[in-house]
C-alpha cells in the first residue's frame, strides 16, 4: 500500500526532491537521509533522464553528474532498496525510462520493480493525462500512487482529466517556465489553488521556493505541502565544485530542509481562512 497519505497526515507536508547519484552514488545517499533528519515528510527521488524537458540549469546540471556517474534505472532501484529512511519516496522520471523498462513494453515491469523496493508513487513531468492509462492502471495494481503536474494555465477539461486520474497529492506548479529556485514568490499560487478547489486531494506547491519564508507564504496561502528541488540541488552542486566532504554537504541539506520544514509550519499559524477552499 502507498504511504503517500501518510505525509500530509499532521499538516501540510515538506516534500525535497534530489537527483539521485548527483554527484556519485555513495554521497547521494547520505544526501537523501539528511532530508529526513531535516524534516523531510516525503522525498521525491530524481530518476536522470538524458533529455529533462521540464527542469531548468541546476536539475539539469545534476541530471548530467548522476548519469555521468553511472546512474541507471536498476542502480536507481539498488539506491532505494539500500535507503535508510522511513518516509514516503516518490519517483520522478520520464515515461521513456518507464516503458523501455524489463523484459515488455509497457509500464507494468517498472511498477512492479518499483513498489518491490519501496517506491510509492510516480511523478511523470512528459506523460499527458491523455495517454497516462497504462501507467494509471499499473499504479492500480501495485496501490502506488500517480502524481500529475497542474501549470497556472491548465484549466477546463484538460485540468479535469488530470484530477481525475491524479492520486496522493497534485504538484501544483508555482509559476509557469522550468524549474529552479526563485526569489519571490508568484502571485499565480493563490489562483492555482483556487481553481483546484473543489478536488479533494492534497495539493503541494512547487517551482521556485528557496527560503523558510517562501515556505511559510505558500502554506499560509492554502497549500497542502511544498515541494523543493533547486535550492537543494544548488547546494550538492556547490559542495562538489569546491572539492567538500559529503558529510560537510550532508549537514548545510538537513539545515537547509530544517528551515524549510520550518517555514510550512509558521505558514499553518499564519494562515487565513479563504472560503473557496473550506
Amino acid at each position: 500500500m502507498s504511504r503517500v497519505p501518510e505525509a500530509f497526515e499532521d499538516g501540510p507536508a515538506f516534500i525535497p526532491y534530489l537527483a539521485v547519484g548527483d554527484p556519485d552514488y555513495e554521497s547521494s545517499l547520505e544526501y537523501v537521509e539528511a532530508l529526513e533528519r531535516g524534516g523531510a515528510d516525503l522525498i521525491e527521488l530524481g530518476l536522470p533522464f538524458s533529455e529533462p524537458i521540464a527542469e531548468g540549469p541546476t536539475i539539469q546540471s545534476a541530471v548530467v553528474r548522476s548519469l555521468e556517474g553511472g546512474m541507471t534505472p536498476t542502480r536507481f532501484f539498488e539506491f532505494v532498496e539500500e535507503l535508510d529512511v522511513d518516509v514516503p519516496l516518490v519517483c520522478m522520471t520520464y515515461y521513456n525510462l518507464i516503458y523501455q523498462y524489463g523484459d515488455e513494453p509497457g509500464p507494468r515491469p517498472f511498477v512492479e520493480k518499483a513498489a518491490e523496493v519501496g517506491i510509492d508513487g510516480f511523478v511523470v513531468p512528459d506523460l499527458p493525462a491523455e495517454e497516462a492509462g497504462p501507467l494509471r492502471e499499473a499504479c492500480d495494481e501495485f496501490d502506488r500512487d500517480l502524481v500529475f503536474i497542474v501549470a497556472p494555465t491548465t484549466r477546463g477539461e484538460r485540468l479535469k482529466r488530470i484530477m481525475d486520474q491524479v492520486s496522493g497529492y497534485v504538484y501544483v506548479q508555482a509559476r509557469l517556465g522550468v524549474t529552479g529556485a526563485q526569489d519571490d514568490v508568484s502571485d499565480q499560487t493563490g489562483q492555482s489553488l483556487d481553481r483546484l478547489a473543489q478536488w479533494d486531494v492534497p495539493k503541494a506547491v512547487g517551482f521556485g521556493i528557496k527560503t523558510g519564508e517562501h515556505a511559510a507564504n505558500i502554506v499560509a496561502g492554502g497549500a497542502d505541502g511544498i515541494i523543493v528541488g533547486s535550492a537543494l540541488v544548488d547546494i550538492v552542486a556547490e559542495g562538489h565544485e569546491n572539492g567538500d566532504s559529503a558529510a560537510e554537504v550532508a549537514d548545510r541539506l538537513e539545515a537547509k530542509a530544517r528551515e524549510l520544514k520550518d517555514g510550512t509550519l509558521r505558514g499553518v499559524e499564519q494562515r487565513v481562512p479563504h472560503p473557496e477552499r473550506q
